[in-house]
């Protein structure tokens, strides 16, 4: 690669970029945006995750006298972009990195390569810009221009808001006041977009907005039933990729661990990726990824944003996301290469519980962002229209459903649309009678009726128009709400934290109106018990519709005969996968998700035989057995539970011991007996709940529809029945009746 400097305008810039990278052309408005670059120009640039932001400024740098300075959050990133840049080039002092991880000696080999004119980009997180004796030097130095790449970090309105970078300005002008910038983000709502443009005083700025639809991306969201049934997806789907290259992002540290185990135990290439580690070990996870050494990474968010690898083929996310852009961001990280990749993201709404935990100590104002950035991944997962264009509308783009081509779950399988027209025109009055003075929540529960904190509060209970639509569920409201909005006839004012207001079309149609038909939400709030997701695999076996109808007939008619609820005999999971994977034997069927060895003598034989004459009368060839195989610690610390309460020892004393809380130890005493081991409490609960108590939950459990602890404390409640009471008698109640 010639590095000698050019006069740029004798230099077409097609020209440069055959030189110095081997392409023939640009894609989309690259040129555009580095012509803004080279005649020294203010620069703005949203352009989705491998579309090609990098080049943006890369190849101008080379182009320009001088050193362009390059600001970028984190190390990995600026190892892997400095890495890339050097592959091009015969010299590796063409581009370096300044940030902590480099020692005395290495940061003067670094400027002196800048000042003897070596240096074309120089990648730099804030905090090492923010030191005086590099803006000193800097000052002394020919900057082209500042590259603020992950520009999104400067909003507080962003998914990654980062304090620092709202410094840069500042820093920018200590070096120089007539320096170019050009900023870059994959992702920015027009909120972030103004903010950023604000902060770093980019005044009559060139402004270059790519589309944001990644059209080679399949989206889709599935239910998390519990973690078996997830692992079990999940395997079936990375093996049936033959090998493929995949990333699964998480929430947690500990989960990357766990995952990444389990994947090994089954026979995938998988390693963990999080900021505990330490960094000789992140590197050689990374650049085991990226040299094919391993297939799958299971990391968590900081991974994500460092990673460049064209043939990301699918990514999983085991953990809803915090919001949308990081959802979009990370999901962007598949198919860079242009063909094809598949998204597929778990969703449970005690994922979304737990998050809201973590911010309680927060400040108000950035808790309030938070749950309305939540409340806008929430609203994706349950949405069942275009996911396609849910992502675009969100980023202010628009786009017709119709163009998605299948390529999500929603296009793909279109639930019945209903048509709404007076629904719709309830919903737009409510909005307009309450002075658009109210976000989605309020407006639902305000129309079907429910008397919440904030209903009671206001007096919107006396409202003439309070519970003009009770003859339809909240899923119903909550679902014609969110369509409103996707369909521009509402809009939420950001800055007011999601208060929905009338737009133009909504006006319109107050005064005129006219046909409207939606699809509803999809229902997750039992995806436990039988929800109205679907939950057949995108790998592997699928799940038989007909034969699970057959199965859950059957449990019914079980339940009678030993008087019990149908859950109790077999859970909705474990018939999902009988119907999945055809056990014929009592050995096929301890190998189901949820039967354990006890439970399959106990109610297995009748189902057995259903599914044997099924497959004779139908023909069917049963699928390859299919069993994924657990890590040793299954349940966390299964076995020393077990072992500890076969010794009688308090529960507390056990909790204590594995160092989580006494609630904590419950769930895990759950996943225990529902995955079909048997444990014993009386020792325990003997000791420290009343009979009675014990009495009124198994009789509560014995005609109850589900084994939801929230709908057992709404029963029970008035009885001065505790929580931690209900979870550990339900976990007697399931080892003695369903185990």
């Amino acid at each position: 690669m010639n590095m000698e400097t050019l006069e740029v305008q004798a230099f077409d810039v097609r020209t440069a970029l055959k030189n110095h990278f081997g392409f023939e052309d640009f894609k989309h408005n690259q040129k555009e945006v580095i012509e803004s670059i080279l005649n020294k120009e203010n620069t703005f640039v949203i352009m989705p995750t491998g579309g090609g932001k990098s080049l943006c400024y890369q190849l101008p740098a080379l182009m320009l006298e001088g050193t362009a300075l390059i600001i970028s959050p984190l190390i990995a990133l600026m190892k892997n972009q400095v890495d890339s840049i050097r592959g091009y080039s015969t010299s590796n002092n063409v581009a370096h990195f300044l940030n902590s991880s480099l020692n005395k000696t290495q940061m003067k080999e670094v400027k002196s390569d800048i000042v003897n004119g070596d240096t074309k980009m120089l990648f730099i997180a804030p905090e090492t810009l923010t030191k005086e004796e590099n803006l000193e030097f800097f000052r002394n130095t020919n900057i082209s221009f500042v590259a603020v790449d992950e520009a999104h970090c400067i909003s507080e309105w962003g998914h990654d808001f980062r304090p620092e970078y709202r410094k840069i300005r500042k820093m920018i002008d200590h070096i120089s006041k007539d320096i170019p910038i050009i900023a870059l983000t994959a992702t920015a709502t027009p909120k972030v977009k103004s903010d950023i443009l604000k902060n770093l005083e980019m005044k009559n700025a060139n402004v270059f907005i790519s589309s944001f639809n990644r059209d080679n991306l399949f989206y889709e969201v599935r239910p998390k039933n519990n973690k078996p049934q997830v692992f079990k997806e999940m395997v079936q789907y990375i093996k049936s990729t033959g090998g493929q290259s995949g990333i699964i992002y998480v929430q947690a540290r500990k989960t990357t661990e766990e995952i990444a185990k389990m994947l090994q135990v089954n026979g995938v290439n998988a390693a963990a990726y999080h900021a505990g580690m330490d960094s000789k070990s992140r590197s050689r996870v990374q650049d085991d990824f990226l040299m094919e050494e391993l297939d799958v990474i299971v990391a968590t968010i900081a991974f994500g944003m460092g990673i460049d690898k064209p043939d990301v083929r699918f990514v999983i996310h085991f953990d809803i996301p915090k919001s949308i852009e990081n959802y979009y961001q990370e999901t962007g990280r598949g198919g860079r290469d242009g063909i094809n990749a598949k998204c597929i993201a778990f969703y449970s709404y005690k994922d979304i519980l737990r998050l809201e935990k973590f911010l309680k100590d927060k400040p108000v104002a950035e808790r309030e962002l938070a749950l309305q950035l939540m409340d806008e991944i929430i609203a994706y997962s349950e949405t069942s229209a275009c996911r396609r264009k849910f992502l675009l509308h969100y980023f202010g783009e628009e786009f017709n459903a119709d163009d998605c081509e299948c390529m999500c779950d929603n296009c793909k399988n279109p639930k019945e649309l209903l048509e709404v027209s007076n629904e719709m025109t309830l919903a737009l009055e409510t909005v307009k009678t309450l002075n658009q003075n109210y976000g989605v929540k309020t407006i639902a529960d305000f129309i079907a009726g429910i008397n919440s904190k904030e209903i009671k509060e206001f007096n919107f209970n006396k409202n003439p128009l309070f519970a003009k639509g009770k003859d339809k569920d909240i899923l119903f409201w909550h679902s014609l709400l969110r369509q409103a909005i996707l369909q521009d006839f509402l809009y939420k004012e950001i800055e007011q934290y999601g208060l929905l207001k009338l737009g133009e079309k909504g006006k319109d149609f107050l005064k005129n109106s006219f046909k409207v038909e939606i699809p509803l939400n999809h229902d997750y709030t039992n995806v436990d018990g039988e929800g109205d997701v679907n939950t057949a695999s995108g790998g592997g076996a699928a799940l038989d519709d007909i034969l699970l109808d057959m199965l859950k007939k059957l449990r019914k008619v079980e339940a009678k005969k030993h008087k019990l609820q149908p859950w109790v005999i077999f859970s909705e999971p474990s018939l999902q996968d009988m119907a999945t994977w055809y056990p014929i034997s009592m050995e096929d069927m301890v190998n189901i998700s949820g039967v354990s060895q006890g439970k399959a003598q106990k109610y297995a034989q009748p189902f057995i035989e259903l599914i044997k004459q099924y497959i004779d009368e139908n023909n069917i060839e049963r699928p390859d057995d299919f069993v994924v195989k657990q890590i040793a610690d299954k349940s966390k610390n299964k076995v020393s539970i077990i072992q500890a309460i076969d010794r009688k020892i308090p529960l507390e004393t056990i909790a204590e011991n594995m160092n989580v809380s006494y609630n904590e130890l419950l769930d895990e005493l759950y996943m225990v007996v529902a995955s079909g081991t048997k444990l014993n409490l009386d020792y325990y609960i003997n000791d420290n709940i009343d009979e009675d108590v014990v009495e009124d939950i198994f009789d509560y459990y014995r005609d109850a529809d589900s084994d939801s602890i929230d709908d057992a404390v709404n029963e029970l409640s008035e009885d001065d029945i505790e929580e931690d009471e209900i979870k550990l008698i339900r976990i007697k109640f399931i080892s003695e009746l369903a185990n």
